[in-house]
């Protein structure tokens, strides 16, 4: 009889060993990680020659937040007096939108920052740059190239 209820009690906590260690798992998993599948895809194409900000309302050396027409989420950056670049807005981390702050792009969820001017992580925990939108600077507003 004790060979049997040593056994039981091993099973049994064995069993529940094995069941925390599982539970463990898949709270970590919920989490998600920056190579979480969802984070950092690419958004579709938006139209060339769609515009997303007057030129004017982006100050050298800094970013602005706008919305194309399809609704995508879009960092327009001034480079240079007359240059521009653009990235998605969407954090490679988490996918949440980042905001322009002075010449970094911040993430609100998590503290990932990017640089304004060239989409690339400067703080994680994003390990992935801003994937690019192709613009050019036509009369005076960005539009999309």
């Amino acid at each position: 009889m004790t060979a049997e209820l040593h056994s039981r009690r091993t099973v049994l906590s064995t069993g529940a060993a094995v069941a925390g260690a599982a539970v463990g798992a898949v709270a970590l998993t919920a989490c998600g990680s920056s190579d979480d599948p969802k984070s950092g895809t690419a958004q579709a194409p938006i139209a060339a020659g769609t515009p997303l900000v007057a030129l004017s309302d982006v100050p050298v050396g800094q970013a602005k937040a706008a919305k194309a027409p399809d609704g995508s989420d879009v960092i327009v950056a001034r480079t240079s007096e007359s240059a521009v670049a653009a990235f998605s807005a969407v954090c490679t981390h988490q996918g949440c939108a980042v905001a322009p702050k002075g010449a970094d792009l911040v993430c609100p969820c998590h503290g990932s920052v990017f640089n304004a001017l060239t989409g690339e992580v400067k703080q994680g925990p994003a390990k992935k740059p801003l994937p690019p939108v192709s613009v050019k600077v036509e009369n005076g507003k960005v539009v999309t190239g």
